[in-house]
């Protein structure tokens, strides 16, 4: 075989391979991203929520602070959801509150009110990857999960705690996240069973355990305990979620606008 051949066969060579590589690579994002089509369509139809939540906080020696809040959430058929989270314990922080707005493709707006200030602060795109009021959940965390707010690649099937999983990665689009990308087990009932969160140097920062699901109104699955743990600094926020309360008639104008949250109290 000639110089001229070889050199001809060897490109050949490269471009079946590259051909190949690229349509694994689309299969793999298309299959990935279908994991979360499916989770978004078996969470949606409740219209409206509200639940009560014990967060737990433990610092690196094992320390140990409660909070007790309300969390009222509405479903927007053709936008992101809207969520007011409010703190009812301790003292020194009852009557602050978070409210998302959520956007199929845009970050989320967000507005903090701050009862010992009188006022409602917006929270800027570029800091919403610090913590929420002192906890292991980023403000990002706590916004709404639209699938086109991210980039996906299904890794494998593996069985995490006898639960048969679908491993996908999920690579966050907003330029302000403070994570590169997130490993998340999704079950066959489309339920999250952990997220593994990477930072913007592509270390392990945080892991996201989700356990104890019951099955609401015979269709809405939702766990009823949330483990995050920071990998750097040992610290622990642990969420336990009580009393759902389903299509309670909320209204968007008057629950989930700026000025509900001086009301939120």
């Amino acid at each position: 075989m000639t110089g001229k051949s070889l050199a001809g066969g060897a490109l050949t060579l490269l471009a079946m391979l590259w051909t190949g590589s690229a349509t694994y690579a689309g299969i793999a994002q298309e299959q990935g991203r279908a994991v979360f089509v499916e989770l978004d369509r078996r969470n949606s139809g409740y219209e409206d929520l509200q639940v009560d939540l014990t967060m737990v906080l433990r610092n690196s020696l094992g320390a140990r602070s409660d909070r007790l809040l309300t969390i009222a959430q509405l479903e927007i058929p053709d936008g992101g959801d809207k969520l007011l989270i409010v703190f009812d314990t301790p003292k020194a922080i009852k009557g602050t509150a978070l409210l998302s707005v959520g956007h199929l493709q845009e970050p989320d707006d967000q507005w903090l009110y701050l009862p010992a200030l009188s006022r409602v602060k917006k929270i800027a795109s570029r800091n919403k990857s610090g913590p929420f009021l002192g906890s292991e959940f980023a403000f990002e965390d706590l916004a709404s999960p639209e699938v086109e707010k991210f980039d996906y690649q299904y890794l494998r099937r593996e069985t995490l705690d006898d639960v048969a999983c679908d491993v996908v990665q999920r690579i966050p689009r907003d330029e302000y996240s403070g994570y590169t990308r997130q490993i998340v087990w999704v079950d066959e009932e489309s339920r999250v069973r952990r997220i593994d969160y990477y930072d913007r140097k592509e270390s392990l920062l945080k892991t996201l355990t989700v356990s104890d699901f019951e099955l609401h109104e015979d269709e809405f699955w939702k766990p009823a305990r949330m483990f995050m743990e920071n990998h750097e600094n040992g610290k622990t926020t642990e969420l336990l979620w009580s009393n759902f309360r389903f299509r309670v008639g909320l209204i968007d104008e008057r629950d989930f606008s700026t000025n509900s949250l001086k009301r939120a109290r």
